[in-house]
């Protein structure tokens, strides 16, 4: 029973240390998902930058109809809520050699971006 509760008490701590992704203000992202990624990115197809549809869970540099730098083509990335936040915060120290030049500087905007991406950017 003591060990249990051991358990279950250093779960808990764990699980509060892990970035809170979920609890993003995913209106607030979409606000900045149209002021700031729009210039090159849409959810629906691909313009300067690759199309967010079927982005989580998708290999980087996958999309057929999109020209990818070399870096990101090789990379072994599968975009998450933890990937695309690396990305996000630095995108050539995360993939060096890939063509985004665009970074997200504070981690709450880059966490209420990745709640609307959870939700915008599922196929229906």
């Amino acid at each position: 029973m003591r060990w249990t509760s051991q358990f279950t008490g250093s779960a808990a701590l764990l699980l509060g240390l892990a970035p809170a992704f979920a609890a993003g203000d995913a209106a607030h992202g979409q606000m900045l998902y149209q002021s700031m990624c729009m210039a090159c990115h849409s959810i629906e197809y691909s313009g300067i930058g690759p199309a967010h549809m079927g982005l989580f869970n998708r290999k980087a540099g996958s999309l057929p109809d999109y020209n990818y730098s070399p870096a990101l083509k090789a990379s072994e990335v599968i975009w998450s809520e933890q990937t695309i936040d690396k990305w996000l915060t630095n995108p050539e120290k995360f993939i060096p050699g890939q063509k985004m030049g665009f970074l997200v500087a504070s981690p709450k905007d880059r966490e209420d971006l990745i709640a609307y991406l959870k939700i915008a950017t599922q196929k229906k």
